[in-house]
C-alpha cells in the first residue's frame, strides 16, 4: 500500500473516537486521509466536549444520534464509518438503525457488539461519568499502551474527558439484520488475529458477532491507540478499506 494513495473520488470517513476522547484524537489520521483526497469527519460525542460538559443525562442513543447525524449530513451519500474501542457501541447501533448510509464499517481495536451487550456493564448505577483510568489500571485491564511516547501519554491525560456513564453501561439494542449486509473491516493492533479468532470461537461479547459477518481482517501491530502510534499506517488501512 503506497503512502498518500490518491482516491478515485472524495470518499467520506466518519471517525468515532473511543472513551474519554474527542474529535482531536483523530487529528493525525484525518490529516493523512485529507492528503489522500478523502473527506474525514471526526466526531466529539455528547458529554465529551469539555471537562465541565454535562454528562449526567447523556445516554447511549444520544451518542448513536450524533453518529447518525454525521452520516446523514451529505445528501444521503454513503460513508465509511470508523469505530475505535468503546465507540463500537454507538457505531453498531448506528449501522443497525441506518445500514443504507454506511458503505463499510471499520472496527479499530473493537468489534460489533451483539444485542444486549454493553462496553462497561459493571459501572455503578449511580455514577454519572467514567474517568480516565490510571496507566496501572489500564495495565491491569490488559489495555496496551505500546507505541506511545511519554509526551503522547501526557497529552492524552491532559486532554481526556470523563466518559458519560450512561453510554458506557447501557446495552446495545439491535433490530435490523440488514446491518449484517454492511461490509466490515477489523483492525487488530494490541490483539493478534489469531487471538481474535480464539475470542470469536469463545463467544466473547466484543467479538462473537464477527462470526456472523464477512470480515476483512487487518493486523496493525501496536498498542490500543493506533491513531497515535501508527497514524499514517492506520490512514492507509482506512483508505484501502473504502
Amino acid at each position: 500500500m503506497e503512502p498518500h494513495m490518491e482516491m478515485e473520488s472524495a470518499d467520506r470517513f466518519v471517525l468515532v473516537p473511543g472513551f474519554w476522547l474527542g474529535a482531536w484524537a483523530w487529528d493525525q489520521v484525518a490529516a493523512h486521509l485529507t492528503a489522500a483526497g478523502a473527506r474525514p469527519l471526526a466526531l466529539t460525542l455528547p458529554g465529551l466536549e469539555a471537562a465541565d460538559a454535562a454528562r449526567a443525562g447523556v445516554n447511549l442513543q444520544d451518542h448513536v444520534d450524533a453518529v447518525l447525524a454525521a452520516l446523514r449530513d451529505d445528501e444521503g451519500r454513503q460513508a465509511v464509518l470508523v469505530a475505535h474501542s468503546g465507540a463500537c457501541a454507538p457505531v453498531t447501533m448506528a449501522v443497525d438503525q441506518a445500514p443504507g448510509l454506511v458503505r463499510r464499517v471499520v472496527y479499530v481495536e473493537s468489534g460489533p457488539l451483539p444485542d444486549g451487550s454493553a462496553v462497561e456493564p459493571g459501572l455503578d448505577a449511580a455514577a454519572t461519568e467514567f474517568p480516565l483510568p490510571t496507566w496501572q489500571e489500564f495495565a491491569a485491564r490488559g489495555t496496551s499502551l505500546a507505541g506511545l511516547e511519554e509526551e503522547q501519554l501526557v497529552d492524552f491525560r491532559r486532554r481526556a474527558v470523563p466518559h458519560p456513564a450512561g453510554p458506557a453501561r447501557q446495552p446495545v439494542r439491535l433490530r435490523d439484520d440488514g446491518r449484517r449486509d454492511v461490509p466490515v473491516t477489523l483492525v487488530a493492533s494490541s490483539f493478534t488475529l489469531e487471538q481474535v479468532h480464539d475470542l470469536v470461537s469463545a463467544g466473547h461479547p466484543w467479538f462473537a458477532e464477527l462470526g456472523r459477518l464477512q470480515v476483512d481482517e487487518v493486523a496493525l501491530p501496536t498498542g490500543h491507540w493506533p491513531m497515535w502510534s501508527r497514524p499514517r499506517e492506520l490512514a492507509e488501512v482506512l483508505t484501502a478499506a473504502r
